[in-house]
């Protein structure tokens, strides 16, 4: 049988086959394969399985993964050397981002869009609970938008609370599947319920002492909605890690490094320390956000979600 898979906790899996659900687990050998990944599938795979009866109960066992036309990677949590796919064969990404409840920083988002765009993976931007904001998150909001509209990014304003631009975010979700991505407690559960309130997803408060959203969503999981869509929930992301990303080809995944790329005296220009870099030009014209250009040192340098003042220092003397 061939089904898809909607949901992933670590060792069973829920697959879906011709509208019927059936729990599913894999075979071993899929463990000794090379896979790097801490999950050999993941949420959204095309997979073949075989069923089984015991104890009077018939589930799956996966036997073959088909190829993937694209996937979300990161760094696992516990086993740094080893990578976590969040989801596979996605048609779009919308990630969602809050100012201060809690808050998203530029470093996360542009790691995270240097993945989409190495696996071409269309993203939207989602600034969150518009609603809640004083006059100075809102001009916070206004410049973060004008930095990634300028690149080329869908930007969209939404209050899930109160269903501000929730239509908007269904028509682009219509016919696609989509995955809903982002810090815990930046709404996306609630967003997802406001999209389609059948679901009733569980949702918990924001811790006031740390500004950090609780864990609702424990395990990615896939669901069908009632307008022809399909929708990945994934669990609130506190940090993400760019996996074996190469130096000379990371500026190729910002946007506007990239459409540079051809003025820069070197062909193999990394936008560093080389003479006459069309991109450290821009720059200094104020053409190029410095917020990306520092996510870009701080993954140039394989570092994690923190930030090398002296290298930093150095790099502007």
């Amino acid at each position: 049988m061939i089904g898809i898979v909607y949901k992933s906790t670590g060792s069973w899996y829920l697959v879906k086959s011709e509208g019927t659900s059936y729990k599913c687990r894999i075979k071993g050998k899929f463990r000794i394969r090379g896979i790097k990944s801490t999950n050999p599938i993941a949420v959204g795979d095309k997979v073949d399985f075989d069923l089984e009866t015991k104890n009077n109960e018939e589930t799956g066992v996966i036997t073959n993964i088909y190829e993937r036309d694209n996937f979300i990677v990161r760094k696992s949590v516990n086993l740094s050397k080893q990578t976590h796919i969040i989801a596979s064969n996605i048609d779009q990404v919308f990630l969602l981002i809050t100012i201060n409840n809690p808050p998203t920083f530029t470093t996360f988002i542009d790691r995270f869009l240097v993945t989409t765009e190495a696996y071409s993976i269309k993203t939207i931007l989602v600034f969150n609970k518009i609603d809640s904001y004083e006059i100075e998150q809102r001009a916070e909001i206004l410049y973060l938008k004008d930095i990634y509209e300028s690149i080329g990014y869908q930007c969209i304003e939404v209050s899930a609370t109160q269903n501000k631009n929730v239509d908007k975010i269904k028509d682009l979700m219509l016919n696609k599947s989509s995955m809903f991505v982002g810090h815990s407690g930046v709404g996306k559960t609630t967003l997802v319920n406001a999209i389609e309130p059948s679901l009733n997803l569980k949702t918990k408060e924001i811790s006031e002492q740390y500004k950090q959203g609780k864990h609702t969503t424990t395990f990615a999981e896939m669901f069908d909605l009632s307008f022809n869509a399909r929708i990945i929930d994934t669990p609130g992301i506190k940090g993400f890690g760019v996996v074996d990303m190469d130096k000379d080809e990371l500026g190729d995944y910002f946007p506007e490094f990239f459409a540079l790329k051809q003025n820069c005296k070197f062909n193999n220009c990394i936008h560093v320390n080389e003479p006459k870099c069309a991109v450290k030009d821009a720059l200094e014209n104020d053409e190029i956000a410095w917020s990306r250009y520092k996510s870009y040192l701080q993954i140039l340098e394989g570092e994690e979600e923190h930030y090398r003042t002296d290298v930093w220092e150095k790099d502007q003397e």
